[in-house]
């Protein structure tokens, strides 16, 4: 007679993580270069030498001969702390390990949400626009303006606080006892659960979608003609200089966004539908989805932190269908984010490093 052994759960094993490696090495080389901004005194793009102006950014506060030695102190200890978390390792003194995730968690806070700005946002908007417009010079804007240094210095700081987290993740987990690629650990979370986070992710995703959908209206109105929010004469300029189409792209894009949002809680976010051909019924990979709206969250994130640090923003005097939309921005980073995590929560599966799930 043979007899079937209840299914276990493979431990979580201590092999190094390439995650951490990879931070360390992109955060020791920006913070080579803040250092030889600090020396040279060339080369740092934010505050007063940004070419924008940074008025949506903290960074305005830094001033310019403080802001590269203070960059090249947090980028390289960043890169020790990252290094520190490589390699198989007991868990750490708790006094250690709190340290050191404070420090990881809050340099990655400082390089993902406050270096970038509205503008990183807006360029992502943009650059279907942009790609598809170039070959026929339109918009009819100079590139060398739009692509500055200081905006790829703000992709490049979102790159670093990423990858910085997500080694502190892990880490984390790692020194919990936890899996480290999922972190279970055995013990029941009843919001992580498939179900619970269908219940609670649908309430994001549609929080999520409903934001840029407003902003996508009063966009693609003036493109029709419509002045919802601003005077007529305003329409008028904007259409006699092509702007209004760049705005109607923006706001298609945001359109777009919010219907791709839905696809988080939605059938057809889990199996392609029907008519993309030779895809038809196959599961979607879940990183198809994750990524992206993640690296979207974070920009999101990002340019809403750049808004309320604007005195402006909280000028209510002029408010408008045009701009009523942007104050609800402080929830659609949050709601993308939290959608995007039950999506990953209800289709990750089992675990190929833990075997639990």
């Amino acid at each position: 007679m043979t007899t079937t052994d209840a299914p276990t759960h493979r431990p979580a094993p201590g092999r190094p993580d390439r995650l951490a490696p990879l931070a360390a090495g992109w955060l020791g080389l920006w913070g080579l270069l803040a250092l030889v901004c600090a020396v040279t005194g060339a080369g740092y793009p934010f505050g007063a030498n940004d070419p924008r102006g940074g008025d949506a950014n903290l960074l305005r506060l830094v001033p310019t001969d403080v802001g590269p030695p203070l960059f090249a102190v947090l980028l390289l200890g960043a890169a020790v702390a990252a290094l520190a978390m490589t390699g198989p390792a007991p868990r750490p003194a708790l006094p250690l390990r709190t340290l050191l995730l404070a420090y990881a968690w809050t340099v990655a806070f400082l390089l993902a949400v406050v270096v970038p700005d509205v503008g990183v946002l807006t360029i992502l908007g943009y650059a279907p626009i942009l790609l598809v417009g170039a070959p026929f010079g339109w918009p009819p804007v100079d590139y060398a303006d739009v692509f500055t240094w200081a905006l790829f210095a703000r992709f490049a700081a979102m790159v670093g606080g990423v990858l910085l987290a997500g080694a502190a993740l892990r880490w984390r987990r790692r020194t919990a006892g936890a899996c480290p690629a999922c972190g279970r650990d055995g013990a029941d979370h009843g919001w992580t659960s498939p179900a619970s986070a269908a219940r609670w992710g649908r309430v994001a995703a549609w929080t999520a979608a409903t934001i840029p959908a407003l902003y996508a209206v009063t966009r693609l109105a003036w493109a029709v003609g419509v002045p919802l929010g601003i005077d007529r004469s305003f329409l008028d300029e904007m259409r006699e200089s092509g702007l209004v189409w760049a705005g109607a792209g923006l706001g298609g894009f945001a359109l777009v966004g919010a219907v791709l949002t839905l696809g988080l809680v939605q059938r057809w976010g889990e199996r392609f539908p029907r008519w993309t051909v030779g895809l038809a019924g196959r599961p979607v990979p879940v990183g198809l989805a994750v990524v992206p709206a993640t690296l979207v969250a974070v920009a999101v994130t990002a340019a809403t932190l750049g808004l309320l640090a604007t005195p402006d923003f909280w000028d209510f005097s002029g408010l408008s269908a045009a701009t009523a939309p942007m104050l609800l921005w402080p929830f659609w980073g949050v709601a993308l984010g939290a959608a995007t995590y039950a999506y990953h929560l209800r289709r990750r599966g089992a675990c190929r490093r833990c075997g639990r799930g």
